[in-house]
Parts: structure tokens; sequence; C-alpha cells
């Protein structure tokens, strides 16, 4: 085989699924739009989302910023060297990291190192399997942490919040899987899809359930009770009003796919692995010999273009709200749930290892009255060694939620935004201090780059670029208020709702 080819094969399909999202999760997310009623937060969401769709493919740039953990599903005859092909994947992978395409996410688990190639220990995850054929199938699926982190596994039978004893059949797998749409809101950057793994083990039942990620938005499962499952959840988990982004509304679910394999006696689980609407799964079969590309998979059918949409002058638009770095609390008092603002100024990233830091030490620069963005960039340094904004969306906040409250009061910080809410904690901090919480739109990453006039600094490097504290100078930075400083949180209202819409499914569907 041409090694150097197929590498460059491979460099392909990375980039490729990294901004290009398929054909079939195009055609689901032109669907729910045209569902949306029109001037709602939702449907403003599923604009940017179109939008940024758009700007990706035209840049060839990440969709999201957070390009996920990579795993790769190779299929391969029986005489290739799969030793050669791993290589080849883990050189490619360097390669699309060094141009931007892919955020450097290897972090080792013992020391918090970042390995800066996405090379590590596991990493890439590169699953084989032989087959009769004579060319490679190679595919590959990019799932952020948002989403990745909204994975949940039921062990039948058990108790579930709105729907009561879920048993071990089919009925009580319905359950599961409806539990698991309410259990992600807006954290998993919904609208989102669900792949669903029944039986096996804690492990090969997660395994299962990635893998019908790897389906496509519109094939039909053969086995006809898991078809009407696959049916009756599409049909009925948009029922609960969660919502583009948790906001409310008419999507929350774009796919369900489901699949099945044996158990042990003692055991049943439900696996469900979810992912968010910026699904980038794509794959290319390759010749054996000469390792270029032969085809195209998942890329059925006409592509969608979102730029017509763009033109298109919604019926009502919500008044925004300017705001200007730094904030007075004043200021802040004014807003209430609901509002959309866009922020001037500055504004500095701050994730996981920045606000440990911060509960520990003092900040490196004068946070009174700014905005913390919780944000994990891709970054590339030109050759003047001037750091450049490649995507820039936010990550899911609430893993910062025992941080967070304290540290806005520690150093003054008005405003966090970051996507999927927060909890109890830092919503009484916010009403005690006199703070919001902004809700960007997840997975939307080359919109809020644009927004970024230029980088500024940044500190603590030594945690990492997508850690490191990013000083960045925005215009026009838009978002949704969706907790104030009067005790409301939009999060919290729409949970509540969602779990009484839930609690109407508890009856039996499946005999």
């Amino acid at each position: 085989m041409n090694i150097e080819a197929l590498e460059n094969s491979l460099y392909e399909l990375i980039v490729e699924t990294s901004t290009n999202l398929p054909k079939d999760v195009r055609r689901a997310i032109r669907k729910a739009k045209a569902q949306e009623n029109a001037g709602t937060r939702a449907a403003m969401s599923l604009a940017t989302i179109t939008q940024n769709i758009q700007m990706a493919d035209e840049k060839v740039s990440p969709i999201c910023q957070d390009t996920g953990l990579p795993t790769f599903k190779i299929k391969t005859p029986v005489s290739v060297n799969q030793l050669e092909i791993s290589a080849a994947v883990k050189r490619a992978m360097v390669r699309a990291t060094k141009d931007g395409k892919m955020r450097p996410n290897s972090v080792d688990s013992i020391t918090g190192e970042n390995s800066g190639d996405n090379l590590g220990e596991g990493l890439p995850v590169i699953k084989y399997e032989q087959w009769e054929k004579d060319e490679i199938d190679i595919r590959l699926i990019l799932k952020g942490g948002g989403c990745e982190n909204k994975n949940i596994q039921y062990s039948l039978p058990c108790e579930l919040d709105g729907l009561g004893r879920a048993g071990r059949d089919l009925d009580g797998i319905r359950k599961c899987i409806m539990h698991s749409v309410y259990q992600a809101q807006g954290q998993g950057c919904s609208a989102g899809f669900i792949g669903v793994g029944i039986g096996g083990d804690r492990s090969s039942g997660y395994d299962l359930a990635k893998a019908q990620l790897f389906r496509s938005a519109d094939d039909v499962n053969p086995n006809e009770d898991l078809r009407k499952l696959e049916e009756y959840v599409m049909d009925h988990a948009n029922e609960l009003g969660i919502g583009t982004m948790g906001f409310g509304g008419e999507t929350t679910l774009l796919g369900c796919k489901v699949g099945v394999m044996h158990r042990i006696p003692a055991s049943f689980f439900v696996s469900v692995a979810y992912n968010c609407w910026a699904f980038r799964r794509l794959g290319i079969t390759v010749n054996a010999d000469s390792g270029e590309i032969q085809e195209w998979l998942y890329q059925e059918g006409e592509k969608i273009s979102f730029n017509e949409d763009q033109a298109e002058t919604p019926d009502e638009k919500p008044e925004v709200v300017k705001l200007t770095a730094p904030i007075s609390e004043e200021q802040i008092r004014t807003l209430k749930v609901g509002d959309v603002v866009q922020i001037d100024g500055m504004m500095y990233t701050g994730r996981d290892a920045i606000h440990k830091y911060l509960s520990d030490h003092d900040a490196p620069v004068d946070l009174n009255g700014q905005v913390i963005y919780h944000c994990g960039p891709v970054m590339l340094k030109d050759d003047e060694g001037n750091w450049h904004v490649k995507a820039a969306g936010p990550t899911t906040s609430i893993r910062e939620e025992p941080y967070q409250g304290d540290i806005m009061k520690k150093f003054g910080i008005r405003a966090v935004i970051g996507k999927g809410g927060m909890g109890p904690k830092t919503l009484e901090a916010l009403e005690e201090h006199g703070g919001v919480y902004l809700n960007a739109i997840g997975g939307a990453a080359q919109y809020y780059a644009d927004c970024i006039q230029g980088v500024e600094g940044v500190d603590l490097m030594e945690f990492g670029v997508p850690e490191a504290m990013w000083h960045l100078r925005v215009k026009g930075f838009t978002a949704v208020v969706t907790m104030d400083s009067h005790g409301n949180s939009l999060h919290k209202d729409v949970d509540q709702s969602s779990l009484e819409k839930l609690s109407r499914f508890k009856e039996k569907v499946f005999s």
C-alpha cells in the first residue's frame, strides 16, 4: 500500500469531518429550523447554527471549537497491515492539529499535561474489523465533551424521575430512552442525536450505543421492534419542550438509532450515547493498494447550503441590549431572563483549570466588572508569533458550578458566558453579587470567532491552549440571559416543565 497516499486520505477525512457536516445531518437541521416558531429564542439559535455551518464550510474551519475525541472504525481486508494504518492515522491527526483543524484535546489523566497534538495513551481511538471485501472502509466521529458527558447508562429494573418503574422489557427500554433525552437538557447542545445500545455488559453496551451513531440518520432499522421504538422516540421526545440549547421549543431530538445484543441473565443495561447537533461523522472507502479515496460516505443526496436561509428576514427579531465591558452592577440588575445582549469590549476565557486556579490564587488580570467566557478556543500562531482564533464556541458550564459563584464575588466578575446553564449555588451568587449567566449557542464556533476582533494576551499557558486564559477583544458578541440577578433561571424552569411533560409517558406503550 502507498502509505503516504493513505495518510493524505486520512488527513482529508479528519479535516472534512471537523469542518463539513454530512448531508443527512444537514437535512435534519433544516427540517427542525422549518418547524420552529419565528421570533423565539429557539428560532434565533437555529438561525445561528445554520449560519455557523455555512461559515465553517466557507472557511474550512472547525464547526465547533471542541473537536472532541476522535473515534475511527476501520474495516480492512485480511491482508492489510493494521499497524501501518494506525501509524498513518496518528501522523494525519498531528498534521490536522498543527493546521488548526483540530483542537489539541489529549490530556494526561494523572499530570493534566496536554500533549499538544491529540496523541496519547489510547488516543485517538481506533477500532478494527476484518472483512472479505478488497477495499478499506474508514469512518470517523468527532464527539465533543459536552455531549459525551450526557451519555448515560441504565441498569434495569430501575426507578426513573417522572416515569416510575422501568422493567426488563421493551417498555422499560422506552422509558430509559425518553429519560435520557430529558436528562441531557441543553447541556449536550440540543437538538441532538442519540445512539442506544441494549444488552451487553457495561463497556460493550456503550460501544454498541456509539456504533449506532455511525448509522445514517435516514436509515430504517431492520428489526421491527427497534424500528417501532425509534419511531416512537422521534414522535414523542420533541413533545418535552426542551428545545434548541434548552431554551424551550419544538425540536429537542434530531435522530434516534437503537441496536441490541445478547446479555447475561443477571445484567440488563440500556446505554445511551448522546451527540450534539454538530454531528461530525464522515467516512471514506480507500483503495487497499493505492491508499487513495474511492468514495465518501454519508453524502447521499444533494448538499444543503444554508446561504439562502441567511438572506431570509425573520418576521420578528428580539430586541437587543448592548453592553460594553467592564459592566456595572447597575446595568446587570436591569437585565432579566430572556433578554438578548450584545457585548463589546474585553472578555477572558476560563475553563476547568482556570476556575480551579482562581479559587486558590489571585487573577493575572483585573476582572472587576468583566466577563468570563467558558471557552477553550482553537488557536493558531502565525509566522510573526501572533495568535489567531480559529474557533471559539462555549463549553458546558455546569462543570464550573463548584467554583463559579465564589470566583465572581472574589474578583467582581459581572457576567459569565457558557452553555447549558448552572446550578443553585451560582444562581444564589448572581442574586447576592449582581451578576448574570449568558447562554451562547453551543457549537457555533465560527459565528463567535467572527465576533472576536483580536487576541490581546494570554495567561497560564502551562495549562495548554484550551485551558489557558485568553484575553479577547470582541464586538457584537450575542447571547441570551438565562440566569439573572433576581433569582430567575430559564434552565430551572425548562427542567421542571420538561419533567412534567415526561411524566405523560409513564403509562405502558409496548407489551
